[in-house]
């Protein structure tokens, strides 16, 4: 397997449904869908929805989810929902919203009528290590929860509140404003931090481009999917990497300062083997939410870092 097919293998968790797409609930399934069968699909990992969206979910997935598990390969859609904050006391009613959605899906009767998915994942928001305390007291060992934490903060303490424990931390990279981007040195913190209490982490907006780049449109540099996943990589293995080594990394703007060789990457002096990458991205680097994985499929290929589709076809 190439070096970037292993870094980037179950990456993007696709958030259609999320600005700046925004797409319908029936737009957004049918992509997923679409993905699940594409020549990519190795990069595609969960669908992002609301908890509000089961209804809708449910209504329009119908005539892509699978319909039986006696079917080999036939697995169910895997789902990661947005819950109600961590403060709030409507997370409860929330996972147990969850529960009944999972415990339906699983009933072998009703999955032939509409179809099959699960969620092993649920993402919400916290502010105090508290609050991470008390939610945890009520997910189920089934589901996994990333707790989206303020990225100009002080993170030490809510990430040692998920240490030891069933969940992650959630860093959002991006937004619709700059005033929404943190800084590569509020980045490298959160990820120095993470790796000190062995708290994986997964990351969220602005991310549809390999490396840092001016967007334009926003008006402020973005930070890339391959400077976080390297940096997060690399920092896994080497835990010793400064803050001001990783910022590094954060602001590269050359895909060649990474080189995706045939036994691993290379950033500088740093090198990864095939089966570090791997650890990495199991124990540590988890996947980023992306309203389009189209456009990060194209980028890549446009800079020849994935195979094109006439190169793909037999």
């Amino acid at each position: 397997m190439h070096a970037v097919r292993l870094l980037l293998d179950s990456v993007v968790d696709y958030a259609g449904l999320f600005p700046p797409a925004r797409l319908d609930m029936r737009s957004t399934v049918a992509n997923y869908a679409r993905y699940r069968r594409s020549p990519d699909q190795a990069m595609l990992a969960r669908l992002i929805i609301p908890i509000t969206g089961f209804p809708d979910f449910v209504r329009e997935a119908d005539p892509f989810l699978p319909k039986t598990a006696d079917v080999e390969g036939d697995e169910p859609w895997p789902l990661s929902v947005l819950v109600a904050p961590a403060s709030d006391r409507q997370i409860v009613a929330d996972l147990e919203r969850i529960a009944s959605f999972n415990e339906r899906m699983d009933d072998r009767e009703f999955s032939r009528v509409v179809g099959r998915a699960v969620v092993d994942t649920i993402e919400t928001k916290a502010t105090e290590p508290k609050e991470i305390d008390r939610a945890l007291e009520y997910v189920p060992d089934e589901i996994f929860a990333y707790f989206e934490i303020p990225a100009d903060i002080d993170p030490r303490g809510l990430v040692t509140a998920m240490a030891s424990l069933d969940a992650g931390a959630k860093i959002r990279t991006g937004g619709l404003t700059p005033d929404a981007h943190p800084t590569p040195e509020q980045v490298a913190r959160f990820l120095k931090v993470c790796r000190a209490a062995e708290v994986p982490f997964k990351a969220t907006a602005g991310l549809h481009h390999p490396c840092r780049h001016l967007a334009t449109d926003v008006g402020c540099m973005q930070f890339g999917f391959l400077n976080v996943f390297v940096a997060g990589c690399m920092l896994w293995h080497n835990e010793s990497m400064t803050e001001s080594e990783l910022e590094q990394i954060l602001v590269e703007e050359r895909v060649a300062a990474f080189d995706f060789g045939p036994t691993g990457l290379t950033w500088r002096k740093r090198f990864l083997r095939f089966e570090d990458i791997a650890v990495a991205r199991e124990r540590f680097a988890h996947s980023f939410g992306s309203c389009s994985f189209d456009e990060p499929i194209a980028e890549l290929r446009a800079l020849g870092l994935l195979a094109t589709t006439e190169e793909i076809a037999p």
